[in-house]
C-alpha cells in the first residue's frame, strides 16, 4: 500500500469513493462494485463517514476489509461531529494498526433528525491538526468549488480552504458539472499562495432526481444545460447514458487542463465510471 501524497507525486491519480452499506442486500452490491473496480487498478478508494458519526464501525470495517482482502488502497473518511480528542485518537490508533495509510478530514453532517451532536472539535481544521500530529498518515481534505455551503462568502470560504491545504498533503473536491468552477477556485488558491494537488470529483448522473437533492445538499449547480439534455430522455437506460457522456466530457476537459487526477462518486455501483474509463481510454490493470 501507498500515502496518497506519494501516489499523487508519481503521476495522474484515479480513484472511487464508497459508502458503508447498511443491508446484507447492499453488502452484497458493494462487494460485487469493489470486484468490478479492483480490475480498473484505481490508485486508492475512499469510504465515507455517516452524517454525525453514524457509521463509524461499519466505515471501520469497511475500509479494514478492503486493506486485507483486497490490493486496493483504502482512504477513511473522517468526521470531527460527535466526537472526542480521544475517540479520534482511538480510532487513528486503530487505523494504524491495520496498516491504513490515508485520511480524509472532514467536518461532516450534522445529524439528519436536525439534533446536536458534542464534540471536542467545531472545525475540520481541528481535527485536521490532530491527525497530522499523529504523524502516522497522508491527510486529505475537501474543497467545495462553488463554496462550501456554510460558508459567509466566496472570499472567506477559500481563504479558510488555503489554510487547510497549508497543512494538509491534498484535497478532493464536491462534485461539480462545469469544469470552469474548478479551474477558477484553483486559480484562486493560487493566488493565495497554495498550490497543493486537488483531485476534482466526478458524480456522473444516473437519477436526476437523486443528484438533484444530493447538489442543492452540497451547495453544487446543476446546470441548465445538463438538465435540458436529461429532460429529452425518459428511460434510466437513457438517463445513465446522457450522464455517462457528461461527465466523459468533463473529464476529458479536466484531464486537459492537467489536472492531477479523478475520483469517481460511485454510489456503490460501478456501470457508469466503467463506461466512462472506456470512454477515457483509461489505463486498465491486469
Amino acid at each position: 500500500m501507498a500515502r496518497i501524497s506519494d501516489l499523487i507525486s508519481a503521476g495522474r491519480t484515479f480513484s472511487f469513493e464508497f459508502f458503508p452499506p447498511k443491508t446484507d442486500m447492499a453488502q452484497l452490491t458493494l462487494g460485487r462494485t469493489i470486484a468490478e473496480l479492483e480490475a480498473l487498478d484505481p490508485s486508492f478508494v475512499s469510504i465515507t463517514y455517516g452524517a454525525g458519526g453514524s457509521t463509524r464501525q461499519r466505515t471501520q470495517e469497511l475500509v479494514q476489509w478492503i486493506r486485507k482482502e483486497t490490493r486496493i488502497n483504502p482512504m477513511a473518511h473522517l468526521t470531527c461531529q460527535g466526537h472526542t480528542t480521544a475517540e479520534i485518537a482511538e480510532i487513528l490508533d486503530t487505523y494504524a494498526a491495520s496498516d491504513v495509510e490515508n485520511i480524509l478530514a472532514l467536518g461532516g453532517d450534522a445529524p439528519v433528525d436536525g439534533s446536536s451532536l458534542s464534540s471536542d472539535y467545531t472545525y475540520a481544521s481541528e481535527l485536521l491538526d490532530d491527525v497530522l500530529a499523529s504523524g502516522r498518515f497522508s491527510v486529505g481534505v475537501a474543497a467545495h468549488p462553488e463554496v462550501h455551503p456554510r460558508s459567509p462568502d466566496r472570499e472567506s470560504d477559500r481563504r479558510h480552504l488555503a489554510d487547510k491545504l497549508r497543512r494538509a498533503d491534498f484535497a478532493v473536491t464536491q462534485f461539480f458539472f462545469d469544469a470552469e468552477v474548478y479551474l477558477r477556485m484553483v486559480d484562486e488558491l493560487s493566488e493565495l499562495g497554495v498550490d497543493k494537488p486537488v483531485i476534482p470529483g466526478i458524480m456522473p448522473v444516473t437519477n436526476k432526481s437523486q443528484i438533484v437533492r444530493m447538489a442543492q445538499l452540497s451547495g453544487a449547480v446543476f446546470p441548465a444545460w445538463l438538465a435540458e439534455r436529461l429532460d429529452c430522455v425518459d428511460s434510466p437506460d437513457d438517463v445513465r447514458r446522457v450522464g455517462v457522456e457528461a461527465a466523459t466530457e468533463l473529464c476529458g476537459e479536466l484531464l486537459a487542463q492537467g489536472v492531477p487526477g479523478l475520483h469517481f462518486y460511485t454510489l456503490n455501483r460501478s456501470t457508469a465510471t466503467r463506461e466512462i474509463y472506456t470512454n477515457l481510454g483509461l489505463p486498465v490493470g491486469s
